[in-house]
């Protein structure tokens, strides 16, 4: 008995592209094939689609083949291992629905760690030079002041707060670095 038209397209579809579509939707809702990187997308969606397809067909048709008995005939009367690939490819679609991926606005992706140094190099900076200011100015009014004045135990305490701080922000930046 051959197949029709439909069935075969059907079946292509559950063989190379329909199980990996939902798996990819389910795992990466965020994913979306429009935009500035639509076209990175749509390799990527395109590819892992098949591949996850192809794969999902052999573990499948493998897991099949290992049954005892003969309870698993490969041809076009026994329609088994479409039917599990349907099944997979509804319960991953079903998953990708429910976690956003066929919304019109993505859901928001997992946001990325920052690497040691990474999060705001420049505000970093900016406060470390602007310590190095303030205990340079500090440093100098103590030179201008004379010894038994008592204002200058507090531009002693003030400076080495300042130097203290600096210090600490310096050896955190290194220790992440170090790691």
């Amino acid at each position: 008995m051959a197949a029709s038209a439909p069935e075969v397209v059907l079946g292509l579809l559950l063989l190379f592209g329909l199980p990996g579509w939902g798996v990819t939707k389910a795992v990466f809702p965020e994913w979306r094939l429009r935009g500035p990187e639509a076209l990175l997308r749509t390799v990527e969606v395109g590819t892992l689609s098949l591949v996850l397809s192809v794969a999902l067909t052999v573990l499948v048709g493998f897991g099949l083949g290992a049954l005892p008995g003969n309870l698993f005939q490969t041809g076009w009367s026994d329609p088994l291992l479409e039917i599990i690939l349907a099944a997979i490819a509804g319960i991953a679609l079903a998953i990708a629905a429910l976690r956003g991926g066929f919304r019109r606005e993505a859901p928001h992706g997992p946001a990325p760690e920052p690497s040691p140094g990474e999060e705001a190099p420049f505000a970093l900076v900016e406060k470390l030079e602007s310590n190095r200011r303030e205990f340079r100015r500090v440093r100098h009014a103590l030179r201008q002041l004379s010894p038994g004045d008592p204002v200058r135990s507090e531009l002693e305490k003030r400076v080495a707060i300042l130097d203290d701080e600096f210090r600490r922000v310096r050896e955190r930046r290194e220790a992440e670095y170090g790691s």
